[in-house]
């Protein structure tokens, strides 16, 4: 003689708590991934997540030179008269995002919109005016004063 210990409706409410449970730990574990920035030429885009991220909050001043002279990971090829569009969470909007080249800021004030287009032909010269192949872009969330955050690309000239 069997006994059955749950009916069939408890039985299934016992194994949906059991799987939410076991959802809520393996959540826990995660560290939450930063905010994306995205560059798209054409058709083809690439993505990163942040090279340095203080969860929003300012990056050490002893951290900043560092992070800004990281090698991109990701690297997209442009033709010169190519446009191309840049993007970034409302969370990087929010506070302020600068585009910074070769470690250096290209900008002077921070943009507060999520979307932009640029030339690429822009990003094709040195400051002495000698044509490169390729560069580097950072775009570094801040609102004037504090850094927060810095995503890396490279752009590579299309022979």
């Amino acid at each position: 003689m069997t006994v059955a210990f749950f009916t069939g409706s408890r039985r299934r409410a016992a194994v949906a708590l059991g799987a939410v449970s076991a959802g809520l730990l393996v959540l826990s574990a995660c560290d939450k991934p930063t905010p994306l920035a995205t560059l798209t030429v054409g058709t083809e885009s690439i993505h990163s997540e942040a090279a340095c991220y203080n969860d929003g909050d300012a990056i050490k001043e002893s951290q900043i030179q560092q992070c800004l002279n990281k090698k991109a990971e990701k690297t997209i090829t442009v033709s010169a008269d190519d446009k191309i569009r840049f993007g970034v969470d409302p969370s990087i909007a929010e506070n302020g995002w600068t585009i910074f080249l070769g470690g250096q800021n290209a900008e002077p004030e921070p943009y507060k919109k999520t979307y932009r287009t640029i030339p690429a032909s822009a990003f094709f010269s040195t400051q002495t005016g000698e044509a490169t192949n390729s560069t580097q872009v950072t775009i570094v969330e801040n609102d004037g004063k504090k850094l927060t955050g810095v995503w890396h690309f490279e752009l590579k000239k299309d022979a």
